[in-house]
């Protein structure tokens, strides 16, 4: 396949964007990342999906906690604790500095997309890395506890509140990023990566145009359930189902998909209910350990959505 467009969040997709862009020829992956995380602290423009996508892709990574820079330091957040400064949220010092730099850019006129594109060469990714647009889209979780802004949710409560609902504040204002939609409609194939569908890739279809490409496009769109046997393998995606009254299950994904997906990849664990599946169907083993996984699981995704290409 010549082009091929990731629909990604952070850690669980970009395990999968890593075996693209591995698999795949220099420049022939664009990855479109969730926006929805993004969000400003300490002065600071941080897009944390956006990040860990450029660490992963550029083996940056930090393998111990899956988000930020291998081998990060923190004096900073050591000395800002010490100042009675916030620290909830946790800053690295060798992670800063791309937040500093990208704060400057945006200071500066530039658009976040070419930031992005600029930041992840510079690191030598060859693969496209977008934002789902470049206006201010934040993700607010409605929880029985009230509206909670995404990253107060997910960081400092550490996802306790129970779920109620989900809300894409300025979504309705947002376009998509310069070359989100040319790669859409010129795109072999598309996936959505193993990312929650709630918080990681409903961000990115609230996004009109980004979504009316995606309806009108050539290419099969390929699912790759983030849910194994009933369960995430990181993250809160599980829990938001139940919460929301749903099933955690390889169904509800599909489910939650409809009209857009004409493919589903499940792990092994849900072979049972492939046949009860109302779209066509890999079963393969989608945990993905290390590279050799990430890669292979790729793989099998392109050939999959290359088998449904004539349909």
């Amino acid at each position: 396949m010549t082009a091929v467009v990731a629909l990604s969040g952070g850690i669980g997709g970009a395990k999968l964007a890593l075996g693209l862009d591995r698999e795949l020829a220099p420049g022939a992956l664009t990855v479109v990342a969730n926006p929805g995380d993004d969000f400003e602290h300490l002065g600071l423009t941080i897009c944390p999906d956006v990040d860990t996508l450029v660490y992963t892709l550029a083996e940056l990574a930090n393998p111990e906690l899956g988000w930020g820079r291998r081998g990060e330091t923190w004096t900073f957040m050591e000395v800002l604790e010490r100042l009675g400064g916030e620290t909830w949220f946790r800053l690295g010092d060798g992670d800063l500095a791309m937040h500093v730099e990208r704060t400057r850019r945006l200071a500066a006129g530039e658009g976040l997309a070419a930031i992005t594109a600029g930041l992840a060469s510079r690191l030598g990714i060859a693969s496209r890395i977008l934002p789902a647009t470049e206006q201010r889209l934040r993700t607010i979780v409605e929880t029985t506890d009230g509206a909670l802004a995404f990253q107060h949710y997910f960081v400092r409560l550490r996802c306790a509140p129970v779920v109620t609902g989900f809300r894409f504040e300025g979504a309705e204002r947002a376009r998509a990023a310069p070359g989100v939609v040319e790669a859409i409609d010129g795109a072999d194939a598309i996936v959505v990566c193993p990312s929650n569908p709630f918080i990681s890739i409903d961000p990115i279809l609230a996004v009109d145009d980004v979504r009316a490409a995606l309806e009108r496009r050539r290419a099969p769109l390929v699912v790759v359930s983030p849910v194994i046997g009933g369960d995430a393998v990181k993250g809160p995606t599980a829990k938001m189902f139940r919460e929301l009254g749903l099933e955690s299950s390889v169904g509800e994904v599909a489910r939650h998909y409809a009209g857009l997906v004409d493919g589903l990849v499940i792990d092994e664990a849900d072979a049972a209910l492939a046949a009860e599946l109302a779209v066509p169907t890999l079963v393969t083993r989608t945990l993905m350990r290390d590279l050799d996984d990430r890669r292979r699981l790729a793989r099998e995704t392109l050939d999959f959505a290359r088998s449904l290409s004539g349909r």
